[in-house]
């Protein structure tokens, strides 16, 4: 018998969702979404009766089995302190189910909670598993208008997280919408309008978190240059009620006339400022209820095509911290005025550490730092240059940052104010100016996620050596004619007016690397070289550090030594980020595979794009 609570409560779920769209669409499409919330899901089996209802405590703190959000904790560490697997035994590894995914890039990552996996695809396709045997339970796919993808592009394919909350499983569709659905049976409960995407072009690349009891999701406001949709209004970051769906605030993140930070995109009409996006899960910190968020490069990347190099043209490639009340910026740090799509939307590790960095191996520390104190930072790799930044977290205060790949974008940072200096020699000043750029515009890292280890106070990142020959260009059609321009147009990005060519970094013959970085110190620990490109990495109570590469490999680490103590090839690229989850006392260890870099610095390889999850434990 269907549990009475759990029914009552998508009941009023789905009435208050119904309601929340009512006053936020219009009529007819009001009829439509009213019609697709009351319809049953792709279902082929039964949840169980019991399910223990996931509580903000439950995610601020989450039992050590579970893996509830993108990064398992809210402070992002991708950090797992489950050890029955460990350096003694991690030898022993065996796969035990494998389950076949939905045909894509595969960047995801699976939810784990009693008993199940909750797994996002390709495609707004969302799988709950048994999380013992690899059995499907039951299965969500979206029903999209027809043309969708000729208007956000096929990045908005990506679904790379969930988010649980209460009974319901939440999450962002490629059409625009928010959504919950029963977490025992895929049923829709809630789903709310959160942009036209033929009005406002863009997509959610990635998945929401939950803030106390906020449904938090930011998006990559992308126009494709045959549906230029992506203005102003499009780029936001947005927080709605988790059990109904009613929005709560939107953030801007182009400043609106009469908004600080107006004046920093000089005189380019408001109407044509775009792209500011918000593509990857935030951090969030409850005491001092932080959302702590990244924002990616601007539409066109070089600055000389958006009213002059000079200005700032905020708050583009910044970290923001935003009041969980109402979205208003506290502080914010801008990273890089990047001309070259070198993005910085990425993870933002909160720990709370002494900070006392090294001067022999940091490049840029704030002189006034007191060695040792314990502040609440910050850290981690935010974008795509590779440099490792440190903030305190209540003010936005700059502290330390040091690069972990060749770049050459930034000649300088000021330690005492924290504002950055660039390369004056790579900033592009006119059209079809070609120059060398390192890291390449697919980043010293991108998506891929690393992950912080309490016992060792070390990150861990997989950080990648290449550089891309690169053009400015505001023709695709006219540069297709230059010789040299046909030499580089290979990938071309029409949306940033560049085209680029990858390459290794001079003097390189690896494009992978891993790093453990001191949190306190900026030192790095150990470092693993290879040819191949490496992904995302989860790091565990076991004293392991789990990852993968473009080859296939899927490997664990000594977290202290960087010794590989365990190793498998899946046959494909392991894209997916690394989980590691319990059920009934006994540990589980999941990745998948898929498309996603391919052999990008690395030409020879050309991996399979087969997207499957595989689950490992000991025997």
């Amino acid at each position: 018998m269907k549990n009475t609570k759990s029914t009552y409560l998508a009941i009023r779920y789905t009435l208050a969702g119904i309601f929340a769209r009512a006053v936020q669409v219009p009529l007819a499409v009001f009829v439509l979404l009213t019609s697709a919330v009351l319809m049953s899901p792709v279902s082929y089996g039964q949840s169980s009766d019991s399910f223990p209802p996931v509580t903000d405590a439950m995610l601020q703190d989450p039992a050590p089995s579970d893996w509830l959000m993108w990064r398992r904790t809210l402070d992002s560490w991708g950090y797992s302190p489950l050890d029955e697997v460990n350096r003694d035994n991690v030898d022993q590894l065996r796969m035990v189910w494998t389950h076949g995914l939905a045909t894509g890039t595969g960047e995801i990552t699976p939810l784990a909670y009693n008993g199940m996996l909750y797994v996002p695809q390709h495609n707004d396709v969302i799988e709950a598993i048994d999380a013992r045997t690899g059995d499907q339970v039951w299965q969500y796919g979206r029903d999209h208008p027809d043309g969708l993808y000729d208007y956000v592009g096929v990045n908005a394919r990506n679904n790379r997280n969930l988010a649980i909350f209460e009974n319901l499983i939440i999450n962002t569709s490629d059409d625009g919408f928010v959504f919950a659905l029963d977490a025992q049976t895929g049923e829709t409960v809630w789903e709310t309008q959160v942009f036209d995407y033929k009005v406002n072009t863009g997509t959610h690349s990635a998945g929401p978190i939950i803030a106390d009891g906020r449904v938090i999701s930011g998006r990559s406001c992308r126009s494709k240059p045959t549906y230029p949709g992506g203005g102003p209004e499009a780029c936001f970051v947005a927080a709605h009620d988790a059990l109904t769906g009613v929005e709560l605030w939107r953030r801007q993140l182009i400043p609106k006339p009469g908004e600080p930070g107006y004046e920093t995109w000089g005189d380019v009409p408001y109407e044509q400022r775009q792209h500011v996006g918000s593509w990857m899960p935030a951090s969030y910190d409850p005491d001092l209820e932080l959302i702590i968020i990244g924002t990616s490069v601007t539409s066109p990347a070089p600055k000389f095509f958006l009213g002059g190099v000079e200005n700032d043209h905020l708050y583009h490639n910044s970290t923001l911290a935003l009041e969980l009340e109402t979205g208003e910026i506290r502080w914010y740090y801008q990273h890089l005025n990047d001309h070259w799509d070198l993005d910085h939307p990425f993870e933002r590790l909160l720990v709370d550490t002494a900070v006392a960095p090294d001067p022999d191996e940091v490049e840029w520390i704030n002189p006034d730092l007191e060695a040792g104190e314990v502040r609440k930072v910050i850290t981690g790799i935010p974008g795509k240059t590779g440099i490792v930044y440190t903030l305190d977290r209540e003010t936005g205060e700059f502290l330390w940052a040091t690069p972990t790949t060749f770049q050459n974008v930034i000649s300088n940072i000021n330690g005492a104010t924290g504002e950055v200096v660039l390369n004056e020699e790579v900033i592009f000043r006119e059209n079809e100016q070609i120059v060398m750029v390192c890291p390449h515009l697919l980043g010293g890292r991108d998506w891929e996620a690393g992950a912080y280890s309490p016992i060792t106070n070390n990150m861990y990142y997989g950080v990648r050596n290449n550089c891309a020959d690169m053009m400015a260009t505001a023709d695709f059609e006219t540069v297709r004619d230059n010789q040299l321009a046909n030499e580089i147009i290979g990938g071309q990005q029409a949306i940033y007016s560049l085209a680029a060519r990858a390459r290794l970094t001079p003097g390189e013959s690896n494009s992978g690397t891993v790093r453990a970085i001191n949190a306190e110190t900026g030192r790095t620990e150990w470092l693993y070289e290879q040819r191949a490109g490496t992904v995302s990495y989860v790091a565990t109570g076991g004293r392991l550090v789990f990852g993968g590469d473009v080859n296939g490999r899927f490997r664990a680490f000594d977290d202290e030594t960087g010794e590989i103590l365990w190793e498998i090839n899946l046959g494909a690229e392991v894209v997916g980020y690394p989980i590691s989850y319990a059920v009934d006392g006994k540990q589980y260890v999941a990745v998948n595979t898929g498309r996603g870099l391919g052999g990008v610095g690395t030409p020879e390889i050309r991996p399979s794009g087969n997207a499957n999850l595989f689950i490992f434990a000991l025997p």
